[in-house]
């Protein structure tokens, strides 16, 4: 009998709504809230999306800035609830979205690691058994009782993704936050990325670099003006 997916995406949507003021600047409005301003008009940023991500799928989704990719993978990591539509997450989802997000600034890097790891429900002992292979990782044992607000932005991501990657969850969520690391940093993360799913995690991956989502992915979503533009194997979803 074939398992479930362990993403369903059904009628995905997510409304903003834009004020056009008489200098030209948009200025983003909670929903929901009135305003005189005849200008307002709505954006939908993402509309209409349905797809499942299967178990052990590595997915690339790629498209164009202001696509709808890291609205869509917010919405995934339950940063954001969609408007319209749900989705569906069976199993225990770790997400590497843009810095600053996932971490308590005043706390250490040390501090935050465990935070994160009993976030997911993991015990503290699950998380020590751990540990000493996410701070080899993310190469920052001499800053671990430093808060992370002190932190470079490489430091930041090297310490983010290593805690996503290495602490149980069945699903791994990673935006083209991999940018900010250096070259060698980068292979690190695909290398990573691909041991992940070899072991049966799911992968969903935000990027840029149509390389290396030909080189991970099994899979492709094109996003284009927040809507499906394609989904099929992740090669044709390159050449899309």
């Amino acid at each position: 009998m074939k398992s479930k997916p362990a993403i369903s995406i059904e009628g995905i949507g997510k409304l903003y709504k834009v004020a056009c003021k008489s200098s030209g600047k948009l200025h983003w409005l909670k929903r929901g809230k009135a305003s005189s301003d005849k200008a307002n008009t709505e954006l939908w940023a993402l509309k209409n999306i349905f797809f499942d991500v299967e178990q052990g799928d590595v997915v690339g989704i790629i498209g164009r800035n202001g696509a709808g990719k890291s609205t869509l993978l917010k919405i995934l990591s339950r940063v954001t609830p969609p408007t319209e539509g749900k989705a569906i997450i069976r199993g225990r989802l770790a997400s590497l979205l843009e810095v600053g997000t996932g971490f308590h600034p005043e706390l250490t890097g040390r501090e935050n690691i465990y935070m994160n790891g009993s976030i997911l429900g993991m015990s503290k002992k699950q998380i020590t058994q751990r540990f000493d292979d996410i701070v080899s990782f993310a190469e920052i044992s001499r800053f671990l009782d430093t808060p992370v607000k002190r932190y470079s932005s490489g430091m930041y991501v090297r310490l983010a993704f290593a805690v996503a990657a290495h602490l149980d969850s069945e699903i791994l969520i990673v935006d083209e936050i991999l940018s900010v690391g250096d070259t060698s940093f980068q292979a690190k993360c695909l290398g990573k990325m691909d041991e992940a799913s070899k072991s049966g995690r799911t992968v969903l991956f935000v990027s840029h670099n149509m390389a290396a989502v030909s080189q991970l992915c099994n899979k492709g979503v094109v996003l284009s003006n927040g809507m499906i533009d394609y989904i099929g194997t992740a090669h044709d979803a390159v050449l899309h």
